[in-house]
């Protein structure tokens, strides 16, 4: 109500309220969401073994190993719980000795599981372009006490795989490759897989074969493989008189009938997740201080998970900057992967800068920001990720077209 006989107030020039900004996301959306096939096809291929009461390690898995084997032109599929446990069990059952040359730019996992057999990680540097494990790094790194190699496919995009062969031949090496990533990449058109004496894929959630946890081996190794499916049951082939020193590493028919319902997704994913790659590349492409992962010729990456490179130095900001004012806009993203390993609480010990001081390992991990990529992500949602960060990189905070 107005008051009678107030005093006037002094005329002030209006001036208009700043604009609220206006967030380029209302709300935050998930980094990873992964495609599940239909509960009912899952349901129909547990049911048998639920009403069996064979709940693990029995037909399905079977199934489950022989469908992947097919696909990929391997011998020899062994299911596992994990990618870690795989990794930490084909170590033990290739009796791996004193020390192992793996990339420090990696998840910590593939370290763990050198740590766990009572082996000496000994960290390579990664290559400027492709960010995967360095082969002359490698090769300054060999001593008498190596024993194996480790490459690691990152973010599902192929090592240089004959070049990491020769250098194994050559010094009677094992080599195995962690293929966490790496279901559904190719090398020089073949499929990852059939390389190495063994390679160990990933079935968690944020892979594009999902069994909810899970991994599998894959060898052309008779004996290996033997050794490997009685190590994932305490190391007992069946006589209660194990042969090696395994553990439960068993995977679950559950696991399984998940796995053999997603197998026909797998290859619809991963063109999508090479499609949204290609859109944040494209939209991308000229920012000063910004860089890509390359693939070479020939290679399929699952693109598993899709990252970019800052250049402190160049773009505007730094990484973990950028992160944030990402954030702001209601944009998760990760750092996969960092801190690198040689930089980690539990394995700086290793670190030996006098042997190979991991430069490229240092500078990549310190500018990596992965992005959101999953084949259900929405093209105009890439493009306003796009966007996002082309305006972090203009000084005039313009934006990127995305048509």
């Amino acid at each position: 109500m107005p008051v009678e006989n107030a005093v006037p107030a002094l005329e002030t020039p209006q001036v208009s309220p700043a604009p609220a900004t206006r967030k380029l996301f209302a709300e935050r959306f998930r980094f990873i969401q992964p495609t599940l096939p239909d509960l009912k096809q899952v349901l129909a291929r547990y049911w048998q073994s639920y009403e069996s009461g064979l709940i693990t390690n029995a037909g399905l898995v079977e199934r489950l190993e022989s469908a992947v084997a097919e696909r990929l032109g391997v011998k020899h599929c062994v299911a596992v719980s994990s990618c870690t446990s795989g990794l930490m069990l084909v170590l033990r059952a290739l009796d791996v000795t004193g020390e192992v040359i793996l990339p420090s730019f990696t998840f910590f996992a593939t370290g763990h599981a050198v740590l766990w057999n009572g082996l000496k990680p000994v960290f390579a540097d990664c290559l400027p372009e492709s960010w995967t494990i360095d082969p002359a790094s490698v090769k300054r790194l060999i001593t008498k006490e190596t024993s194996a190699i480790i490459g690691v496919h990152m973010y599902g995009n192929p090592c240089r795989i004959a070049e990491l062969d020769a250098l194994s031949l050559r010094h009677d090496l094992k080599l195995i490759y962690d293929a966490a990533h790496a279901f559904g990449s190719e090398y020089r058109g073949v499929p990852v897989g059939g390389f190495g004496d063994a390679e160990i894929f990933s079935l968690s959630p944020t892979k594009l074969l999902v069994t909810g946890e899970g991994g599998f081996v894959t060898t052309g190794d008779d004996v290996l493989a033997r050794r490997l499916r009685a190590a994932r049951n305490y190391g007992d082939s069946g006589t209660y008189d194990p042969e090696v020193l395994g553990l439960n590493a068993r995977m679950s028919e559950f696991h399984a009938a998940l796995g053999l319902a997603g197998l026909d997704l797998v290859d619809r994913k991963v063109r999508r997740h090479n499609q949204i790659a290609e859109t944040y590349r494209r939209q991308l492409a000229g920012i000063p201080g910004l860089r890509f992962q390359q693939i070479a010729s020939g290679d399929r990456s699952t693109y598993k998970d899709y990252s970019v490179h800052i250049d402190k130095a160049v773009f505007p900001m730094t990484r973990d900057a950028a992160a944030a004012a990402l954030l702001g806009q209601n944009i998760e993203t990760k750092k996969y992967f960092w801190p690198p390993m040689h930089r980690q609480k539990l394995y700086r010990q290793f670190y030996q800068p006098e042997r190979e001081p991991l430069a490229v390992t240092d500078r990549i991990s310190n500018g990596i920001l992965s992005l959101p990529v999953y084949e259900s992500l929405p093209d105009e949602t890439v493009c306003k990720v796009a966007r996002a960060i082309a305006r972090l990189a203009s000084a005039n905070g313009s934006p990127l077209c995305c048509a």
